[in-house]
């Protein structure tokens, strides 16, 4: 059974990582791990962590008021009237004492982890269908949902690596349900914030490095160092009883792979589109829907129908491969039987169809790399016009801005720039920034580029002027069920507003409109 309960001096001794203690800790029995001093229930730890906002020392006296029974922060506290626990960095101690508190799940799972700028989650995805088609029982975890045995949890509004003591915490449901096998996505903002630190990797696949969140790691150089922690961390893993691969899988046609081969343990895949790796995909045949491909490894050629289209769903399929036939001499034959069967990936190329004449699709494609590919991918599946509706992120990469506008006005035909996530930005500019780009890459306001800050608008625009055979793509939240405009997340899914849309257009019945500020204005 999942542990509900765990001596402080257990959590303590248990640290890899030097602490000071202040205050009596013995016999202290701690329940549960708190990040929010509003959350805390009587016999939780509260763990003090700072943001670019908060600082959660500040808010050590309410969490003892609300029952916390020991205090986790970095700072020199005294007179507490609980123990204090001091240590240089919290959420490294955090991650550890929840791996600690749920007893070490990761120890008795085989973990593979799954890192890279874009199609970590439908790479996930493949590998756990993959496993499952094996008869292997396994979970997954990724910034869409956490999928336990025949129960689907919701990991949160917006995309990023679920915090320790949920990764913990769903790691340990698996061990208690029985499961073996783990697939854990995992960004590269859960790498940095060790909000994985202590599930004990077996297996580390990365899909590529590309430009996204240098706003956060300051460089692509430190985006890629946050990226190789995923492959050191397969040293520290515990010897566990079913084995340690310990085997990484590499993507030889991505400029990471030279940095990322030196970071693991030596033993590893690489895959390619290119024939440069040990793993390749031959003969590519792109459909509309579709793509066929054979897959030539050490020992093996299968062919493979991938219900998914795109080149870059034939590279996440070498990386799934690479994670399950060469790391874990799963059959290749039920793994090309498995990719064959995958079901839809919710926000990855997910076709809306409500009879209309035209595709619409929704992808989750935010960025430079990721909208380059699905336009061309998109490009061969549109029999007219290809439509794309997308916008950039607040607060995040100013660049990708103008490297996505230019991309669209290069391979859309027609471009409407709207709002995504404008937080405390505004989002007027962030709009003229992408215009500005889009119209030096050859696109013509109000003929074939347009902007649109309502985004419930924008999708109403595109769809009305799509015509027969033409494809309109909204991009850049996929499955993501919220907005954030100023410091607030808005209800906002593009499938349901694309649904709304196409229903007001047929006549149908159908969802309603989800309002964003930008509605009323």
């Amino acid at each position: 059974m999942i542990n509900t309960e765990c001596l402080l001096t257990t959590l303590i001794q248990d640290l890899p990582v030097p602490c000071q203690v202040r205050g009596a800790a013995e016999a202290v029995l701690v329940k549960g791990i708190a990040l929010d001093s509003r959350q805390v229930k009587p016999g939780d730890i509260f763990v003090c962590l700072c943001g670019g906002n908060t600082d959660g020392h500040c808010y050590v006296p309410n969490a003892i008021q609300q029952g916390a029974v020991a205090i986790l922060g970095t700072q020199a506290l005294e007179g507490l009237t609980v123990p204090y626990v001091q240590v240089e960095n919290a959420r490294e101690a955090m991650a550890y004492m929840a791996a600690s508190f749920y007893g070490h799940p990761g120890r008795h799972l085989t973990v593979i982890g799954v890192t890279g700028t874009d199609g970590k989650t439908t790479t996930s995805n493949i590998i756990y269908q993959i496993l499952k088609a094996a008869g292997i029982a396994t979970g997954l975890i990724t910034t869409v949902n956490a999928m336990i045995g025949n129960e689907i949890i919701d990991t949160g509004f917006h995309v990023t690596t679920p915090e320790s003591p949920d990764v913990q915490c769903y790691l340990a449901k698996m061990v208690d349900t029985g499961m073996t096998h783990v697939v854990l996505e995992t960004t590269s903002h859960g790498l940095a914030q060790h909000r994985v630190t202590g599930s004990e990797y077996d297996v580390a696949v990365v899909t590529n490095v590309t430009h996204e969140h240098l706003d956060y790691h300051g460089s692509y150089e430190n985006y890629l160092a946050a990226k190789g922690m995923l492959f050191e961390s397969l040293k520290q893993t515990h010897i566990k009883p079913q084995g340690n691969p310990r085997f990484s899988v590499l993507n030889a046609d991505d400029l990471s792979f030279e940095t990322l081969k030196q970071k693991g343990t030596g033993k590893f895949v690489s895959y390619s589109l290119k024939g440069l790796g040990t793993l390749n995909a031959l003969d590519i045949q792109p459909a509309s829907d579709a793509i066929d491909f054979v897959i030539q490894g050490e020992g093996f050629r299968v062919p493979v129908h991938c219900p998914i289209p795109g080149d870059y769903n034939v590279s996440n399929c070498l990386a799934a491969f690479g994670a399950t036939v060469c790391a874990l001499g799963i059959d290749p034959a039920v793994a090309a039987q498995a990719v064959a069967g995958l079901p839809v990936v919710p926000g990855r190329m997910e076709r809306i169809d409500s009879g209309q004449t035209f595709t619409a699709i929704v992808d989750f494609a935010h960025t430079p790399n990721a909208l380059t590919v699905a336009l061309r991918t998109l490009r061969v599946m549109a029999k007219g016009r290809l439509i794309a509706v997308f916008g950039s992120a607040g607060l995040r990469d100013r660049e990708k801005r103008r490297m996505m506008g230019e991309t669209s006005a290069r391979l859309a035909d027609i471009t409407i720039l709207t709002a995504e996530d404008p937080r405390t930005e505004s989002l007027d500019d962030i709009l003229t920034e992408m215009a500005t780009a889009a119209i030096s890459a050859g696109a013509v306001e109000g003929t074939t580029m347009f902007r649109e800050p309502d985004r419930g608008t924008a999708i109403r625009r595109a769809v009305n002027m799509a015509g027969p055979d033409d494809l309109v793509a909204v991009f850049g939240k996929g499955h993501e069920q919220s907005m954030c405009f100023g410091t607030v997340e808005y209800l906002w899914d593009d499938r349901v507003a694309m649904r709304a849309v196409l229903a007001e257009l047929l006549g149908k019945e159908g969802p309603q409109m989800p309002e964003l500020p930008t509605s009323r204005q």
